[in-house]
């Protein structure tokens, strides 16, 4: 039987978590939720936990909506509770890590600091498939089509196990009932949003973010995805590039 991790950045109370585990613990695979006791988004791949005389904190929880999978909220990042899960840390390791719902899209190449593709690099590296899945609900959803996105990534899970173990998929859908199809696409120079400086003095540092000020790129993942598909994008982790000139 497959073996799931699903996991996420938005925290164990979050709402993508139950409608994947629902999901595919109907479809007899067997899935086990563990996810971060707090929002982790912005972690990336970090392994950095709140710890106890060495030790991570786990609290095992019931997911009411998620009713007969085993649940975990771990007082650590996405990345490193991928980590662990690989070491056996929530039962047998995983052969698939499914991090998301991601509340909100996760494209272009900024995606270098998503903990929700932190935590799918992660499982790839210690040997996993992994999708990470976003939704790309915007700053003011009126609703959700959280289900728009299990009927993808149960339509992808297919073509992923038919790749070879390690392979990750970046993955956004619209927020839309409907979406156009699905694509594969390359990332975008940037992202969707960017971050700003938006308060400095002597103690203390602001941010903000905002949308970027122009279309992206044609043919991008965030292009694509801005008019209604879902984009796919098979990423890879940390990987060595030679040199343009050759060391002295």
């Amino acid at each position: 039987m497959t073996r799931i991790l699903i996991t996420n950045d938005d925290g164990i109370d979050a709402d993508g978590l139950a409608p994947l585990a629902r999901r595919f613990h109907r479809s007899g695979f067997d899935p086990v939720i563990a996810a971060p006791a707090a929002q982790s988004s912005g972690s990336s791949a970090s392994i950095m936990a709140m710890q106890s005389d060495g030790r991570i904190r786990v609290e095992r929880r019931e997911l009411a909506d998620a009713a007969g999978v085993p649940a975990h909220a771990v007082h650590a990042g996405p990345g490193l509770i991928a980590l662990i899960a690989a070491r056996g840390a929530f039962g047998e390791p995983p052969d698939v890590v499914i991090s998301g719902i991601n509340h909100g899209a996760n494209v272009g190449r900024a995606i270098v600091h998503s903990g929700t593709v932190g935590a799918a690099l992660t499982g790839g590296l210690h040997g996993s498939r992994a999708i990470a899945v976003s939704l790309d609900v915007g700053f003011a959803p009126g609703t959700f089509w959280w289900e728009s996105a299990v009927e993808v990534v149960d339509e992808l899970l297919p073509h992923l196990m038919a790749e070879p173990a390690g392979t990750i998929l970046n993955v956004n859908v619209p927020n839309i009932e409907h979406p156009r199809g699905i694509v594969e696409a390359e990332l975008a120079p940037f992202g969707i949003v960017q971050t700003t400086l938006a308060e400095r003095d002597e103690h203390h540092i602001s941010l903000a973010v905002e949308d970027l000020p122009n279309r992206p790129e044609p043919g991008t993942d965030a292009a694509l995805l801005a008019d209604g598909w879902v984009t796919v994008t098979s990423i890879s982790s940390v990987s060595g590039v030679p040199l343009s000139r050759a060391l002295a």
